[in-house]
């Protein structure tokens, strides 16, 4: 469902591109807002109204903005091809990617208990681009994460989910931040092919 008005983002070779959020609900009723970049063209003049249901189908992407004087990886769903309905029969929220692990995986236990392995995943595109995707798994996933090492290729699937958290400035303010990341599902490391 979009979240906010569609606002201009940027114009590459005379093709315009809109932002907006999506919101969808979680199974806990809780709602993710995911960042979606669309071009002009999918619109067909069409511009989605704040609570239109939508299905998007897309590429996770990720580039590097300068923000207050500091690279930030920011994180977009590009839409592939988007799909306008009248009725709403359940939201999905699911996303699969394959990509090497290019930092060492952080485990660790929430002060709640939880264990959960942060991962940024390098996933390849076309034309030699990359897009680097933080990824999070939970419980026996985080501790078959922690195993694994920087380089080696899995696949996961999951959802992308947003999360809110408080950051603490140096002159002792806090200021509410919003994360984005994949919640992994299922991980499986894939064996290399060497030719």
């Amino acid at each position: 469902m979009v979240a906010e008005p569609l606002k201009e983002s940027h114009v590459t070779y005379g093709e315009r591109f809109y932002a907006t959020r999506l919101r969808v609900p979680r199974l806990s009723h809780a709602c993710d807002l995911l960042p979606i970049t669309i071009s002009e063209r999918l619109l067909s003049g069409y511009m989605p109204q704040v609570d239109s249901i939508v299905t998007i189908i897309g590429q996770l992407r990720s580039y590097n903005q300068y923000i207050d004087g500091a690279s930030r990886l920011i994180l977009t769903v590009f839409a592939k091809d988007i799909i306008f309905a009248d009725t709403q029969e359940g939201f999905l929220n699911f996303i699969a990617l394959k990509g090497h692990i290019c930092k060492p995986p952080i485990y660790r236990t929430t002060p709640f208990g939880r264990e959960i392995a942060d991962i940024l995943l390098a996933v390849n595109r076309a034309f030699r681009k990359s897009d680097y995707i933080p990824c999070i798994a939970w419980g026996r996933l985080a501790r078959y994460a922690q195993n694994l090492s920087m380089g080696d290729m899995i696949s996961i699937s999951g959802r992308m989910q947003s999360r809110i958290y408080e950051k603490t400035l140096p002159d002792g303010s806090v200021v509410e931040k919003t994360a984005y990341e994949v919640s992994i599902g299922s991980l499986e490391k894939n064996q290399e092919v060497t030719v």
